[in-house]
């Protein structure tokens, strides 16, 4: 072989190489194998891997009749997680967002009217963030100061609207999929597969969710993982 067919080879295979390298951060950095090389992104996607902690994270824009089922299953095992709630949702629903509240949860925005982040202006995504705080901080008499970004969309106006706000962005570092995928044992084993400490775990409240929660807070009390809120998760 020439050295010319040698020295393309040679830039073909590092060229590969790099590629392969960028996909495996990315999939160690979220765990979802979305690009999320944003300039200025500061979210975190896992807590502390020196608590033992994990955190089941609750998006919520649907499913109020399933809420109080898995408020009850948590107060049985006595564990706090957070729920992520929209701001449309909650004008619908504001006693029970007082009643995760008032049970002891963490709760974080996510946004008002579940846009995509990532293709709004600065003034557009406070438009988002402002009316939600006020409105579940007016309901829960607690300061809301974690910001989950509705499906996962995130863009550099978001993080300085973010920043401005002083939020933290939330996003996961493992999905359950619960809202496509409407399978309780892929729930389950989504959420238990090769558990580490730290994990942030994306679910809603969905029927087949409900159905996995027991068996998934079993597996975390067998597993010595504990429960706790994205809060405790992250910042101790």
């Amino acid at each position: 072989m020439e050295n010319t067919d040698k020295k393309k080879l040679l830039i073909a295979n590092v060229a590969a190489l790099t590629v392969i390298a960028v996909v495996l951060t990315v999939l160690a950095i979220n765990g979802t194998g979305a690009v999320v090389e944003v300039a200025g992104n500061n979210a975190v996607y896992r807590g502390s891997p020196d608590r033992n902690g994990v955190s089941l994270m609750f998006n919520v824009y649907w499913g109020e009749e399933y809420i109080p089922e898995i408020l009850d299953l948590l107060d049985a095992y006595n564990v706090k997680t957070t729920f992520f709630i929209g701001g449309s949702w909650a004008a619908k629903n504001m006693e029970l967002v007082r009643e995760i509240s008032d049970r002891g949860h963490e709760i974080g925005s996510h946004g008002y009217n579940h846009k995509d982040a990532e293709k709004l202006s600065y003034d557009r995504n406070m438009d988002e963030m402002v009316p939600a705080e006020r409105l579940l901080e007016q309901l829960t008499g607690k300061e809301v100061r974690l910001f989950a970004p509705p499906s996962g969309s995130i863009g550099q106006e978001m993080f300085n609207a973010a920043e401005d706000l002083g939020y933290t962005v939330v996003m996961w570092s493992r999905d359950t999929v619960d809202w496509r995928d409407k399978n309780a044992d892929l729930v389950y084993k989504r959420a238990t597969s090769d558990t580490q400490s730290g994990e942030l775990i994306l679910m809603h409240p969905t029927e087949h969710t409900l159905k996995a929660l027991e068996k998934i807070l079993q597996y975390y009390q067998n597993s010595d993982l504990k429960p706790m809120t994205v809060g405790e998760n992250i910042f101790g």
